[in-house]
């Protein structure tokens, strides 16, 4: 297992995740199309390595099926001083379910400026509820109904708080990459690289390792790979790196995958549409994002807002989106018509799948694999 977890081709690279899960890490693209053809053949190549195997895959947010018992565990040291590190702050159950039974589908985001990447960040956390209630496809555990839209989703809100949430000192007057990073050196550690293996020195300080004061190697101070490393550990809903990680989204069939990058795209890489989507979010408090992030992985679409619900904003913000994607003249527009549906309907993947588990799949979940496949 450990010689096949990464493989690395056209700046993109595959892993495996704890439980199993195939992650495709995209290498940096110039439009949407480019996105939709590495993804295409990514797919084409798991799926021949599939068939020789006996394996398929399913483009789901949380396992719906198997329980944690019975997953697969893959062997990286790196996984392993995670997994040691749940019972330390109690939350060892919620831990293994994140890293073993979640899927979840990103997008990585160029910034120009320090102003730039203040607005974007702004806009991906007011609106990061909103793309989880559009790519809500997580509505099972265990083989039932889950209880949610987005199963994955409530986990994420009920796992590490140093390490999650939704970042409120982002709309801070001040705010800047300096609060950021002030932020970043008050989470606690995990782990350190060094010759090939990963430490564990969770709960240790990352601004005593730059004072040369980490226990575990004293004296030594961190590098530029410590630092990235340790921003690694964070997971909030949107996570600043040398560029910003939309992950919100449950993993999905393809042409909601197809769709992610152009939502985010058409809403921060177009001037007038992000500057709209700074004017819908303005008023707009930290008790209204907190709100949304509670309330959608249950709800979903249908969540109140304000006088209305989320569909409303969906709405709204899908023609910021298509706008902005038809100012970049590359015909990008078309990856939006599963989300556009969404919000016309109000049914997501979660209701679509939860009506066949009633209606045609006599109460059982093994039909979502075909549903699903990728």
């Amino acid at each position: 297992m450990q010689g096949v977890a990464e493989t690395v081709q056209d700046g993109a690279s595959v892993s495996l995740e704890p439980g199993g899960q195939f992650e495709l890490s995209g290498a940096p693209l110039k439009d949407v199309h480019a996105c939709q053809r590495e993804l295409d053949t990514h797919l084409e190549q798991v799926n021949i390595i599939g068939k020789e195997l006996g394996l398929r895959f399913a483009g789901i947010g949380y396992e719906p099926k198997w329980p944690l018992s019975e997953r697969p565990n893959v062997p990286k040291a790196r996984y392993q001083v995670i997994k040691d590190y749940f019972p330390k702050i109690v939350i060892t159950e919620v831990g293994f379910e994140t890293m073993y039974q979640t899927c979840t589908a990103q997008v990585n985001l160029d910034f120009d400026s320090e102003q730039d990447m203040i607005n974007k960040l702004r806009v991906g956390l007011s609106l990061q509820p909103l793309a989880t209630a559009l790519f809500a496809n997580s509505p099972f555990w265990e083989g039932k109904p889950a209880g949610y839209k987005t199963y994955r989703s409530f986990l994420w809100s009920q796992f590490d708080d140093d390490r999650t949430g939704e970042l409120p000192f982002v709309f801070d007057d001040d705010f800047g990459f300096e609060k950021y990073t002030e932020y970043a050196l008050n989470v606690p550690m995990l782990m350190v690289h060094r010759n090939d293996n990963w430490r564990d020195v969770s709960g240790a300080s990352f601004k005593n390792f730059m004072a040369g004061k980490l226990e575990a190697y004293p004296g030594e101070k961190p590098s530029l790979n410590d630092w990235m490393n340790h921003l690694g550990t964070m997971y909030p809903e949107v996570r600043l790196k040398k560029y910003l990680e939309m992950r919100g989204a449950d993993c999905c069939p393809k042409d909601f995958l197809n769709a992610l990058p152009a939502f985010w795209v058409g809403l921060l890489y177009d001037e007038q549409s992000l500057k709209n989507c700074l004017d819908i979010i303005r008023d707009w408090s930290n008790d209204d994002r907190g709100f949304l992030r509670k309330e959608v992985p249950n709800q979903g679409i249908l969540t109140p807002f304000r006088e209305g619900t989320l569909q409303d904003v969906a709405k709204d913000v899908l023609k910021l989106a298509k706008d902005g994607l038809a100012r970049r003249g590359l015909q990008e527009g078309k990856f939006l018509a599963p989300l556009e549906e969404v919000a016309t309907t109000g049914v997501t993947l979660a209701e679509r799948m939860l009506k066949l588990y009633e209606e045609e799949w006599d109460g059982r979940v093994d039909p979502i694999f075909n549903e699903l496949r990728l």
